[in-house]
């Protein structure tokens, strides 16, 4: 599925998130719901344990409620949920 804009902009809190590339080795394969995010980061409950994932080094596969599958890099995702929904996304595909 491709990523428009309006999934961009969306609130992730309480959505299933999986880290499936990342820089950093330790990221890769942390599953869970998202309990909280910040400007830099996403905070997923894994194994009843919260971590904290850097958005700019990681990319997501979430899975919304409606059971469609994303695939969202943490570069478009960076900064404060409430300024993100009123940004404009340049569309990169």
């Amino acid at each position: 599925m491709k990523v428009t804009p309006h999934i961009v902009q969306r609130e992730f809190i309480d959505l299933n998130a999986e880290v499936v590339e990342s820089s950093n080795p330790n990221y890769i394969g942390i599953s869970g719901k998202v309990v909280d995010e910040t400007r830099n980061a996403l905070v997923i409950m894994h194994q009843n344990e919260k971590k904290v994932i850097i958005k700019n080094v990681a990319v997501f596969h979430f899975t919304l409620f409606d059971r469609t599958a994303v695939e969202i890099n943490g570069k478009m995702i960076v900064g404060r949920p409430e300024d993100r929904i009123k940004k404009r996304v340049r569309r990169l595909w």
